[in-house]
């Protein structure tokens, strides 16, 4: 169990796999990239643990198929994981696994204002025929609050705080360019205050300029909020500009992890130095 003074999510042993296993790869034989040679069993995160402490950016990096995306529809219950635990502060004082949670449970966590899910396509997190601020508000009233002035008031200011025009905020985000939708994401996820935000992927496929305005959009949200963070990315050169920590994933594990500039500097695996040498 966490140490309630420190993190705000402590993930340990977390283990996803596609597959029922066998004698070889369950007692950790080498694989093929993620895949068991002998039974074909894919194991997409294997044994990974890491803390994410209060205000830091922890950032996921690594190719695709290496388990960062799996990592995080993990604690997005997008998969059923095969193994491990997971204890959020804001959640039950961080004493249940959330992954053991009921299905009930696991709604109820969903709804509240324990986590922020930013999908890296905009159509798994909004409602693209409703308002702009309808989604945010959708977030608000599933917390259970109906309070129609508090929600008029804290769709303006997180459609502001965001850089959505108060005049834009009765358009539906199909009206929008793919950078003001991950915009509207961003508010819908920080409706109910939550402890940790959960950003997967969301400059992927932007334009660079747009990239580059919700990236500092991102760093303005965390000073502004004191908000923790999980942010996964194939780009390191996204890691390097608002990551404290980062963990470096490869087939399903973490190979290298410690504080950005530390892996940006010296990097220890090989395929962390070849990361940081395409970055240069």
């Amino acid at each position: 169990m966490m140490n309630k003074e420190e993190a705000v999510l402590q993930v340990r042993d977390l283990l996803l796999r596609y597959g029922n296993g066998c004698e070889y790869c369950s007692s950790r034989q080498p694989l093929e990239k993620n895949r068991c040679p002998r039974c074909g069993t894919v194991w997409a995160v294997r044994n990974v643990s890491f803390d994410v402490y209060p205000g830091e950016v922890l950032g996921i990096v690594g190719e695709s198929g290496s388990g960062k995306s799996s990592v995080m529809k993990s604690l997005y219950f997008d998969h059923e994981v095969t193994g491990g635990s997971a204890f959020l502060k804001q959640y039950q004082d961080g004493k249940v696994n959330i992954f053991g949670a009921s299905s009930q449970q696991r709604r109820v966590y969903q709804k509240s204002s324990d986590g922020g899910w930013v999908y890296q396509n905009p159509l798994l997190g909004l409602r693209m025929d409703y308002s702009s601020a309808a989604n945010v508000a959708e977030k608000i009233i599933a917390a259970g609050n109906r309070n129609v002035a508090f929600m008029d008031g804290r769709t303006v200011e997180l459609l502001e705080a965001v850089e959505i025009l108060t005049s834009r905020r009765a358009e539906p985000p199909r009206n929008f360019s793919g950078g003001m939708q991950q915009r509207v994401q961003i508010s819908k996820a920080l409706a109910n205050n939550p402890g940790l935000l959960l950003l997967d992927e969301v400059t992927t496929g932007l334009d660079l300029s747009v990239q580059a305005k919700v990236l500092d959009l991102i760093r303005k949200i965390r000073s502004r909020y004191n908000i923790s963070i999980i942010l996964v990315s194939h780009d390191l050169a996204v890691i390097r500009m608002l990551a404290d920590r980062t963990m470096v994933m490869l087939d399903g594990q973490v190979v290298e992890s410690g504080l950005t500039d530390q892996i940006l500097e010296d990097p220890q695996h090989a395929y962390t130095q070849q990361l940081v040498h395409s970055l240069l």
